[in-house]
């Protein structure tokens, strides 16, 4: 049965394509969801159509995904900890403290979109990548300081 993809669809196939698959999957699955709808020749006219309306929604969020990346690119936090001697961490700072400290600075980033590694557990400055989706990430500078008592 030939469906007409809504969605991008993992191992399937990008939205707007017209793939082959098998009825059932079709009818008990992509079809239910909204995910596909069956490929007539005044549907594929139609998803000619969708595929320029969401090539623009796509674009038009990639710019303002750039746009958020350049702003943040511009941002440095500074985050205070306690340290023992030698100037090692108590703890580590984590994507949720550093999410935090960018709240407070009036910026709004989810601590999921922060990728560390690892917890960041010395003294100094890191830069932290912020992966906002569409291919575009940002980095931040985070300070790590030592914490006055």
């Amino acid at each position: 049965m030939q469906v007409i993809l809504r969605d991008d669809m993992d191992n399937l196939g990008k939205s707007g394509e017209v793939v082959n698959v098998k009825p059932g999957y079709a009818r008990n699955y992509l079809l239910p969801r909204g995910l596909a709808i069956k490929a007539t020749a005044g549907d594929i006219v139609r998803v000619e159509h969708e595929k320029r309306v969401i090539a623009a929604r796509t674009a038009k969020l990639a710019k303002e995904a750039q746009a958020e990346a350049d702003n943040l690119s511009q941002v440095a936090v500074s985050i205070a900890r306690a340290v023992g001697e030698e100037d090692k961490l108590f703890g580590s700072v984590t994507a949720r403290d550093i999410s935090e400290a960018l709240k407070e600075k009036g910026v709004h980033v989810d601590s999921k979109k922060i990728h560390l590694e690892e917890p960041i557990k010395v003294l100094g400055l890191a830069e932290v990548p912020v992966k906002l989706g569409r291919g575009v990430s940002a980095t931040i500078k985070v300070w790590v300081v030592k914490k006055e008592d």
